[in-house]
């Protein structure tokens, strides 16, 4: 196990915050994790219960903080995600629970989700939304797995009705709590829904209603190497997507097409060699329009938007 040593001129059990995060930097560094110390001082600040900017003004660690702290720097080293460590991952202006089961939520998709935030904001604008029970927009996030995007929308556009779907029990678990602790948080509750892409019933009576349809699909082509953080710890379902690795993303488009209303947004993930691929699915199609792709935070190609057509074609 990573030691964390005392400091050399205590003469107590108790270990200055300092030295545990050089302790801890350096274990990790070593094993390649990184950025080391950022993920150094968010451990020791979870062992300590304080904030990271707390920790310059923290009190020394005690044996049993100690302890913790070399057990969860052991872990990391072993590439656990550190989301799973701290029991949570910071997505857009919500921290959601997550662990074994569930897909950690990435940095990349919070501007999917930004995106989806703005186009249910134009609805709610203009005085428009599909919802029969409030009026707002009407919201439905695919493949929802922690609800990362789905409470996102809920939270920052309080007037619209959102829809969470999800197929697996084990992220379900996961989604369901997030939605109960959001809902307790004072957010419009979302409408938690099981259910399969691939069921060409899926939300039947929801169809042609749908304001933004928002989703976040498995889309990485069956065996790609994936860093050893995703590897064994992200469900496979959640992450590979068939051959090509647009294997979900067919069915999505077609589920987007039937649930979307005449001009309704639709915005889909992807993986970065995607960016032609996923436009000329939705071009093929012939039922979208104005189909955009759009990179991520390092210029690579991330999702894809469109608007629903004439819903007679």
């Amino acid at each position: 196990m990573t030691r964390i040593p005392r400091h050399p001129h205590e003469a107590t059990e108790r270990t200055r915050p300092s030295v545990a995060i050089a302790a801890a930097t350096s274990a990790l560094a070593r094993a390649g994790v990184g950025p080391a110390r950022t993920e150094a001082e968010l451990l020791l600040a979870y062992v300590l219960g304080v904030s990271r900017g707390a920790l310059a003004v923290a009190d020394p660690l005690t044996g049993e903080q100690r302890d913790r702290l070399a057990e969860l720097v052991e872990r990391r080293t072993r590439h656990e995600p550190l989301q799973h460590l701290l029991g949570s991952a910071a997505f857009r202006y919500l921290e959601l629970a997550v662990g074994p089961g569930v897909f950690v939520p990435r940095p990349e998709t919070e501007l999917l989700a930004g995106w989806g935030v703005e186009q249910a904001r134009r609805v709610g604008a203009a005085g428009g939304g599909a919802d029969p029970g409030g009026g707002g927009p009407l919201v439905v996030d695919l493949c929802s797995g922690s609800g990362a995007i789905a409470l996102s929308v809920a939270e920052e556009v309080p007037e619209a009705r959102v829809v969470a779907v999800e197929r697996s029990a084990a992220a379900l678990d996961w989604l369901r709590r997030n939605a109960a602790e959001r809902a307790g948080a004072g957010d419009r509750p979302i409408e938690v829904v099981a259910g399969d892409v691939a069921d060409p019933e899926l939300l039947a009576g929801y169809a042609g209603r749908v304001d933004v349809l928002l989703c976040n699909p498995p889309y990485v082509p069956d065996g790609t190497p994936v860093p050893p953080d995703v590897a064994g710890h992200d469900p496979a379902e959640a992450v590979f997507g068939g051959p090509d690795g647009l294997a979900v993303i067919r069915l999505v488009l077609d589920r987007a097409a039937r649930l979307l209303r005449p001009g309704g947004a639709f915005g889909v993930e992807h993986d970065d060699t995607h960016g032609t691929a996923v436009p000329d699915l939705l071009r093929a199609d012939g039922r979208f329009g104005d189909i955009t792709d759009h990179p991520d935070l390092v210029g690579r190609p991330r999702f894809a938007t469109a608007r629903r057509a004439d819903a007679r074609r």
